[in-house]
């Protein structure tokens, strides 16, 4: 369940924060007002908070800062290490979307940031579902991750991307389970959820869903 990335992630780990600060010219749009999707993130919580991809804890420091109750999991070794090192005390366990420990007190909000795409189509809907049994009416799902309004306008992108010889960017869109807002949408209202998208960058929306 998106765990045949955990080889690249173990590689990406010890720059995996120089690239979203922009320093890596090829995503530098793919992370355009980084700090301003985590706090949009943030912002959006409530209660008792489920995060999934924590990566290196960047959006896990906003939200503790916030003064939320959050309960991490991450897959990458090599970045559960990173994030516990920069956030003392956190607690950030081994796991993915669809598999992932039993929590000890309902949670109120799930959110992520760029990582939602490392699941397949089918393994989104079968997360979803699996949220939609765990939040009560009312509670959310708020993620950030990169999303296209339809196939016509991922192709442009990625042929614009093909023409500035961005071309590790290319082979990520090309093989990682970029979805479209439709099918997102369908999927979070065939689950029982309200769902609105927001722009934040050319890549990166934030997706909310709220329990009904």
């Amino acid at each position: 369940m998106g765990r045949e990335f955990d080889e690249l992630f173990k590689e990406w780990a010890p720059t995996y924060d120089d690239t979203v600060m922009g320093n890596d010219v090829e995503y530098r749009e793919v992370f355009r007002s980084y700090d301003q999707i985590l706090d949009e993130v943030a912002s959006r919580a409530a209660g008792t908070v489920l995060e999934f991809g924590v990566g290196t804890g960047n959006l896990t420091k906003r939200l503790i800062d916030w003064g939320y109750n959050v309960y991490g999991i991450e897959p990458s070794e090599e970045m559960r290490l990173i994030a516990t090192e920069k956030i003392r005390g956190i607690r950030v366990k081994d796991g993915d979307f669809i598999d992932f420990p039993e929590m000890s007190e309902p949670i109120n909000t799930i959110v992520s940031s760029y990582a939602f795409h490392h699941l397949t189509d089918l393994e989104k809907d079968k997360a979803i579902s699996i949220y939609a049994d765990m939040l009560k009416l009312g509670d959310k799902i708020v993620f950030a991750d990169t999303v296209f309004e339809n196939e016509q306008v991922k192709l442009k992108i990625i042929n614009a991307s093909r023409s500035k010889g961005y071309f590790n960017l290319v082979r990520d869109l090309e093989t990682e389970y970029y979805s479209t807002i439709p099918l997102l949408g369908q999927m979070f209202k065939n689950n029982g959820f309200d769902v609105s998208f927001k722009q934040m960058n050319d890549f990166v929306w934030i997706i909310e869903a709220i329990k009904k």
